[in-house]
């Protein structure tokens, strides 16, 4: 019996939860969006936005660095695919807990400038 998936840690909701191409025709295309999960979220604005390595988002997000390496591996991927594809992309659901605080056992930045 395979050991359950241990939820991610994030420490931010995205500010909107569907992006799309504007200008386009997507009336007539049928392609469905794109759908990316909450962590693989994370991981890009942990490492992409913010700068952090693998480790430390690894930390942050509370999971195996080489965990963190595959969801960002996908998240970028999607997000490739939604760009040159001109899909929507929609962020939505994964395995994940939204992070309490620092407090709470997150190393989060945002979190210690919380309480600085």
């Amino acid at each position: 019996m395979p050991r359950p998936c241990k939820r991610r840690r994030i420490c931010a909701l995205p500010g909107a939860l569907s992006f799309g191409p504007i200008g386009c025709q997507t009336g007539h295309d049928s392609r469905d969006p794109v759908a990316m999960t909450l962590d693989e979220y994370e991981t890009i604005r942990l490492m992409d936005l913010l700068g952090y390595t693998q480790e430390e988002a690894a930390v942050s997000m509370d999971v195996a660095r080489t965990t963190v390496q595959a969801i960002y591996e996908n998240a970028r991927r999607k997000l490739a695919q939604a760009l040159c594809e001109s899909r929507q992309l929609r962020i939505e659901g994964g395995n994940y807990i939204l992070c309490e605080g620092r407090g709470r056992g997150c190393s989060c930045r945002r979190c210690q400038n919380e309480e600085e």
